[in-house]
Order: structure tokens, then C-alpha cells, then sequence
């Protein structure tokens, strides 16, 4: 996987010579700096800066949080590792913190979901670097509904009845009826641009948010827009990583991998 918005390899190498000494193995990858939720702590960021990232995001969309996206001075993003990036965080044992990124849907398990859960949580870290807070802090995951219908309001007959689970047909149902929030009163600061953009995107109904390819389209990043760099991601083929092999397969794998990995010429980073 090569994409100049998702973290990539430069290098990858052993100081052993022999499969029976490995031991240890280093991966090289872009020193960026800081992350998105480190930065927003120290400053708030300017409108420009915020279209600037979103657009990034866009470009290379995954499961996101500010922790994700790794950010160097030049305010290029990347997005990380997230396994990687995960390892260390409270949601291992409670979704603490990045429930208030993570779409309804995923939350409460509502319905099969697609790659609009992703956009729900870039609409989210646009809101928090537009407001400086999170827009949705939820305490757990049925505060964090109720926090998040708070702005978008209690969802219409219609998408009650795409629920999956009766249970949660049953919940939202008893719900007292709450109006949408105008967002352009909540964000005043921001442009009608902006405030458009997340409009699109935080929607409760996932078949009805922006897809990246039409949040790209978008008057708000016409910009900073390429269409030609703009490249769409090839399916991730997980075969391997989900075989379950002994830990000597396993070793032999990547001791093969480490001796024939080639660092790719045509990267920015090599001329680092």
C-alpha cells in the first residue's frame, strides 16, 4: 500500500544474518513529528489549516481519530499505523476515548455499516479542530447517542425502520422527539463552506453521508484539489495476516520478507 497520506515504509532490516539468530527488526518510516490530537491541544487552528487536513483525510481515508493522523511541520498528515496506534489507548478496555469519534452505527451495532463510518469520524475531528473541544463527549455509549442526537436530532421514522436490532428500534422509539441543531449558529466562526462540509457528513443515516470521492468535490477544498492525484485504494488483501501459522512459520515469513524488501525509488521520503 503507497499513498502519500497513509504512513508507508522506507526501510525495513536486521543486524542478524541467519533465521535461528533473529531476534530484532527495525522499520523505517517518515519522521512526522506530533499528532493531530497532540496539536490540538497546544493551538487552535486557523480555518486554512483545518481545510488543509480534512482535505488529507479525505484523500486517505480510514478508521480515524485525532491519535491516527500523524501531522509533520509543514502540516502534511498521514495516517498511521492503527494497530500500531491503538496498542496504548483506554478503548482496548472500554472505548473511552475514541467512542466520540466512532460512528452511531458502530456504536450500538445498528446495521451492517460501510466506509461512511469513517467519514462520520472526520466530520467529528473537523468539528473538534474548528471548535477546540469535541463535539460529541459522550460518559458511555448510550450518553454518547444521546449526545450526538442532541446536534443532529432524533432520526426520522424512516431510518428507525433500517435498524437491525429491535432493541435498538425499541430505544430510539422512546426517545423524546429533539430537533436538528442549525450548525451554521453552533460553528459562527467557520465559513458556510465548512459548516456545509460537516453537514454531509455527520448524518445519522450512514447511506445518506458523502462518500471522500464526493466530500473531495466539495466547494470547501477546491483549493488545494488535483483530481489526477487523487488516487483510489486498492483492496488490502488480509490472507495473510489472518492464517494461523506456528511462530517458527511466522519468524520464517518475516526473516524473508526483511531480506527481500526493495525501498521504493519513486518516494518522496528516500531523498530525505
Amino acid at each position: 500500500m503507497k499513498h502519500e497520506n497513509v504512513i508507508g515504509l522506507m526501510d525495513v532490516f536486521t543486524a542478524e544474518i541467519a533465521l535461528d539468530r533473529l531476534r530484532d527488526f527495525y522499520l523505517v518510516m517518515p519522521f512526522m513529528g506530533t499528532d493531530l490530537g497532540k496539536l490540538m491541544k497546544l493551538e487552535r487552528l486557523s480555518e486554512d489549516r483545518v481545510q488543509f487536513l480534512v482535505y488529507q483525510m479525505m484523500r486517505g481515508l480510514k478508521d480515524l481519530k485525532p491519535g491516527n493522523l500523524a501531522i509533520n511541520p509543514d502540516c502534511e498528515l498521514k495516517i498511521l499505523d492503527f494497530g500500531l496506534a491503538r496498542q496504548a489507548d483506554v478503548e482496548m478496555t472500554g472505548y473511552v476515548v475514541t467512542r466520540w469519534y466512532r460512528a452511531p452505527e458502530v456504536i450500538l451495532n445498528w446495521m451492517h455499516y460501510t466506509q461512511t463510518v469513517d467519514i462520520w469520524s472526520a466530520g467529528c475531528i473537523m468539528a473538534e479542530m474548528l471548535l477546540g473541544k469535541p463535539l460529541f463527549k459522550g460518559s458511555d455509549h448510550l450518553d454518547q447517542l444521546r449526545e450526538i442526537m442532541k446536534i443532529t436530532g432524533t432520526p426520522a421514522a424512516d431510518f428507525v425502520v433500517k435498524l437491525q436490532s429491535q432493541d435498538a428500534k425499541n430505544y430510539i422509539r422512546s426517545l423524546p422527539k429533539v430537533p436538528k441543531k442549525d450548525l451554521l449558529s453552533l460553528f459562527s466562526k467557520a465559513s458556510s463552506n465548512a459548516v456545509c462540509v460537516l453537514e454531509k457528513m455527520l448524518l445519522l443515516d450512514p447511506e445518506q453521508r458523502v462518500s471522500a470521492s464526493e466530500a473531495l468535490e466539495l466547494p470547501f477544498f477546491s483549493e488545494f484539489r488535483d483530481a489526477e492525484e487523487e488516487t483510489e485504494a486498492l483492496p488490502y488483501d488480509q490472507t495473510m495476516d489472518n492464517t494461523d501459522l506456528p511462530l517458527d512459520q511466522w519468524k520464517r515469513h518475516t526473516f524473508t520478507e526483511i531480506l527481500t524488501f526493495r525501498p521504493p525509488r519513486d518516494s518522496r521520503e528516500t531523498s530525505l
